[in-house]
């Protein structure tokens, strides 16, 4: 019996569902997603995918998902009622925060509001130096008498001040809250981040407790339908930082997944890079709600030690945060802008056009798609540019409304005094201008120049915008993969699972005990080799790799760096001085050789490599699509205006390359390529488009 693996990608708009075979075979679907129960979409979608493809149940061997719903619950605010218990006089830690603010000189922004209310915010006597030593025993009474005021609270979240280097007052003051309160969950910070910073600590573990039951009820209610369904294999979610995590684990601890979605994509773009060896690309992946853009190099993501969601996060920078709260959790380090296919057109003060960050989401969603949306959207704009067949989308299931896009748009160019033409390729534009800002704070912002990099767009709008961006990049080559429109769905297939064990470490180089150092690795290792093995990976399949985050002594901001070759010795730790160097002066353009490096933690990664392989040889679309009409008007731009292209089936661009304008309509996306470009078909039918002037 042949073997599948589902991969399902909920996004803002649609949720994403793909088959893949061991041969390579491609089964896709596309459904508008279902805020109000995200997995009923996936039901759905995935009941109509195995009865049109006659694939069973039973033939699936392996389910990976990647799910916006714990970013949803943190913006939204949908999370569950928290308790915070932390050391005494750390009452409000999470309201004086970092004193940052994403916009200097805005004398109006205020910091999100904390997810846990004053009067849930408990201190109880207790102290653990910082070197560890008990200096004040934990009052076990004073505990007793919290846990029985926080018998209406959903959750709890325990942060005491150092505990990250002896949890013994944490483990014990959970173990109070679980006798007297049970079945409420507890979320301990030295169990989660074992780090020090009581701040971004705190933020961590409250976000967890925050949105830990939301996710525990949709991971149970996903089984459930799955099973219903009649498969039975194990769920697996995709973390934000690249590695997939059984469904259960990661609901008990979602801040690991609150980039779960953007991540697959990344993921997807890395290991297609890794197979075509093409170890340099920009990716740009652009939805409904967002766009987001990451950079692989060298055949590597970066990765951000932290992310901040929820409240004003967008609005911050890398170096200017403050907007959002804070998790400290691996992330793939991705740029998202509030620019996708449904971002609202609107009038600003000022009486320009603006475009997002609101969506018109799922519901209702753009105009044209005639579900009672009312307000211009750039898929409205992209629909009269005659970039996007006029009739349906996905296949024909999606039938489009071409009035109501028309006179949303009119209205919106009356105010200005604009032709439609002129409004619609405005709203295009605009959106391409936000989205370039994500594009270059993974590029030039980090001193590479894009222009070096090809772009690898997917998403369902990716391919109509990327070869504008390319142009402004200076960029002169773009590849468009199978299946672009749910390509972080089949991303979602190539992640390994992927364990995190973590342990702080605070001490100086010229003053450490190599001999505690490695032990410290060591009972790392075997953690994670544990928690690896429970996910049912032989010992031959194991693949463990450490790390550790450094400084200089007196500084604040930790670089992480690998650490190839265990146990160390003075030489091993020579190097690592010398590597932490090279990073430092690459980071931050310095180096300090006069001054010691310090350790801040220590990281052992635990991953599963299957025996058979993770991404195919080729890719081969199963899904039959009529095929596109011969051609339409296209608008180019005043240079060019509008022009009768070819609209063509992928497939078609086998062989030579086909000059521009072109228009490569598909099942789950469309491909613009403008005139002064080239599109073909390589091997793995990926769509690579050039630029020949």
């Amino acid at each position: 019996m042949a073997e599948y693996r589902l991969g399902v990608d909920i996004g803002g708009t649609f949720t994403d569902i793909v088959l893949l075979g061991d041969d390579g075979a491609l089964f896709n679907k596309k459904i508008l997603s279902t805020p109000d129960d995200y997995s009923r979409a996936i039901e759905d979608g995935v009941r109509e995918l195995l009865e049109t493809t006659g694939i069973t149940a039973a033939e699936i061997g392996e389910f990976a998902h990647g799910t916006t719903v714990a970013t949803n619950a943190i913006i939204e605010r949908k999370g569950v009622q928290v308790a915070l218990i932390t050391t005494d006089g750390f009452r409000d830690v999470l309201e004086i925060a970092r004193f940052r603010a994403p916009r200097l000189y805005d004398v109006g922004f205020r910091k999100p509001e904390p997810l846990v209310e004053r009067r849930l915010r408990f201190t109880v006597p207790e102290r653990i130096t910082a070197a560890g030593m008990v200096d004040k025993p934990l009052d076990e009474e004073a505990m007793v008498a919290i846990a029985a005021r926080c018998a209406d609270v959903n959750a709890v979240a325990i942060c005491f001040l150092n505990a990250y280097v002896d949890p013994r007052h944490e483990e014990r003051a959970a173990a109070i809250l679980q006798e007297h309160l049970p079945g409420i969950p507890v979320t301990r910070s030295s169990e989660l981040v074992p780090q020090i910073q009581e701040y971004e600590r705190t933020s961590t573990a409250v976000v967890n407790a925050y949105i830990r039951p939301v996710i525990e009820r949709y991971a149970a209610r996903l089984e459930e339908r799955l099973a219903g369904i009649g498969i039975t294999a194990p769920v697996n979610i995709m973390q934000s930082n690249g590695g997939v995590l059984p469904a259960k684990v990661a609901a008990q601890k979602p801040i690991f997944i609150i980039e779960s979605g953007p991540a697959a994509g990344v993921v997807g773009a890395q290991r297609l890079g890794e197979k075509l060896d093409i170890p340099d690309c920009i990716v740009f992946d652009m939805g409904g709600t967002t766009a987001k853009a990451s950079i692989v190099a060298d055949g590597t993501f970066a990765m951000a030690p932290e992310t901040e969601v929820g409240g004003d996060a967008a609005l911050g920078h890398r170096m200017t945060q403050g907007g959002g709260y804070v998790v400290q959790a691996p992330t793939i380090d991705i740029a998202e802008v509030g620019a996708g296919g449904g971002s609202i057109a609107w009038i600003d003060s000022g009486g320009g056009i603006q475009v997002g960050p609101h969506s018109a989401g799922a519901a209702p969603g753009p105009v044209c798609y005639g579900q009672g949306g009312t307000e211009a959207t750039v898929t409205d704009a992209n629909l009269l540019l005659g970039y996007l067949n006029p009739d349906a989308l996905v296949g024909g299931e999606l039938s489009l409304d071409w009035e109501g896009a028309e006179k949303a748009v009119t209205a919106l160019g009356d105010a200005l005094c604009q032709t439609l033409t002129d409004t619609a390729y405005g709203i295009h534009l605009i959106a391409n201008a936000r989205m370039m800002r994500a594009l270059s704070a993974v590029s030039s912002e980090r001193g590479l120049d894009p222009a070096r990099f090809p772009l690898l767009a997917f998403g369902g709008n990716g391919g109509v915008h990327v070869c504008n961006l390319a142009e402004a990049l200076g960029s002169k080559r773009v590849l468009v993969p199978p299946a672009a429109g749910l390509f972080s769905a089949v991303g979602l297939l190539f992640a390994e699972t992927e364990h995190q064990c973590i342990r702080a470490y605070y001490n100086a180089f010229d003053e450490l005990d190599l001999a505690d150092c490695n032990a410290a690795f060591a009972a790392l290792t075997d953690e994670a080799e544990g928690l690896v093995a429970t996910d049912g990976y032989g010992p031959g399949q194991r693949r463990i790799a450490c790390s550790a985050e450094l400084k200089y002594v007196g500084q604040n901001t930790a670089l992480p760096l690998p650490v190839p070759a265990l146990p160390l010795d003075a030489s091993g730790l020579a190097d690592l001085a010398e590597a932490f160097a090279v990073a430092h002066e690459a980071t931050f353009g310095y180096r300090s050789d006069g001054e010691s490096v310090q350790f801040v933690s220590l990281k052992a990664v635990g991953r599963g490599a299957s025996d058979a392989p993770r991404i195919p040889d080729s890719i081969a679309l199963k899904r039959d699509t009529p095929p596109p009409a011969a051609a339409r008007k296209a608008y180019f731009g005043p240079e060019h205006g509008w022009i009768e292209t070819a609209v063509v089936p992928r497939a078609s661009l086998e062989g030579s390359p086909q000059a521009g304008p072109l228009i490569v309509e598909e099942y789950d996306c469309t491909t613009v390529v403008r005139p002064g470009w080239t599109a073909t078909l390589d091997g793995w039918s990926n769509i690579v488009i050039e630029r020949t002037d």
